[in-house]
């Protein structure tokens, strides 16, 4: 008969610390204990809290190693299991059992990139037709010239609720945003997207703040608040596959490179700092089409 293997008193005491004095949840300090149990094991059969304390980075490196390869983890579980390496061997420095800490510099495996997914030209077209609020101009001005406003210029929802009005020049049809680190750009936007903008701020009540897109309280808009506007105008144009504001930001520029724009104006567009950011954006378009195509030709309809 087998013994049931001893848990070192370390990973409990580790289990102890990070429930107690950092604050995390009984179901993280469950899977960090799991974790370091397995790692244990895979150092000396979990019985020898000596090993566990002296691993080095070539152990993580060969735990990693089986964890991906014989084990077949995928590269979130094996990140995870990172996670709680490097959260104990911090424990251990800190606690003055080891005076590194080897994991300091240990990259996880990146995660697989998967494209972004966008909507047809059509779809978008249904969206940007939905019709709620009817019966309140102020919510149906605003609303609209929000999602215009989202697929023209292709900014991000934290951008958009971060507009002034003096960041729109509607005579040029310029758009100034403010991104990522306080960056700004200049970005473009269509007549339909000003159309929408001109109703919009015909109904726009004052305010003390220069917001662009305000609630009828006067406050700026949150994120928060456009991602439920989206979904209820997703909602009402019949769409049900998964879509969100940002779902937007990737049609803008899928739809322009298949429509001939240059890569650069995209990038200079989205305002992203290197052009192989921009570059997903050609593997898309080219499984946008072929999706497209499947979907459309009657060939494969009738067979």
């Amino acid at each position: 008969m087998k013994l049931p293997q001893e848990r070192p008193a370390l990973i409990d005491a580790f289990s102890a610390y990070i429930r107690l004095e950092r604050g995390l949840s009984q179901r993280t300090a469950v899977a960090y204990t799991g974790d370091l149990d397995d790692f244990a094991r895979f150092l000396d059969k979990g019985r020898d809290e000596a090993k566990l304390v002296k691993a080095d980075l070539g152990d993580a490196r060969r735990y990693v190693m089986t964890l991906m390869g014989q084990r077949k983890y995928s590269a979130a579980a094996v990140r995870r299991r990172i996670a709680s390496l490097r959260a104990f061997f911090k424990y251990l420095k800190r606690t003055g059992r080891r005076s590194d800490d080897p994991l300091s510099d240990f990259k996880p495996p990146k995660e697989p990139k998967t494209l972004p997914k966008v909507l047809t030209e059509r779809e978008v077209a249904k969206l940007l037709a939905a019709k709620v609020h009817t019966d309140d101009e102020f919510l149906y001005a605003r609303d609209h010239a929000m999602l215009e406003l989202l697929y023209a210029a292709g900014i991000r929802v934290a951008e958009l609720v971060g507009l002034d009005t003096a960041d729109i020049d509607r005579e040029r049809r310029t758009v100034r945003v403010t991104g990522k680190g306080n960056k700004q750009r200049m970005t473009l936007i269509n007549k339909t997207a000003v159309r929408a903008l001109n109703r919009w701020l015909a109904v726009r009540p004052p305010s003390q703040t220069d917001a662009l897109f305000v609630g009828k309280s006067g406050n700026r808009l949150t994120t928060r608040m456009v991602q439920y506007m989206f979904r209820a105008l997703k909602k009402a144009a019949g769409i049900e596959r998964y879509a969100s504001p940002h779902t937007l930001r990737h049609s803008f520029a899928t739809h322009l490179l298949e429509h001939g724009a240059d890569l650069v104006v995209i990038k200079e567009l989205l305002g992203h700092e290197n052009l192989s950011t921009t570059q997903i954006y050609t593997n898309v378009s080219l499984e946008h089409i072929r999706q497209t195509y499947d979907d459309a030709h009657p060939r494969d309809k009738n067979t």
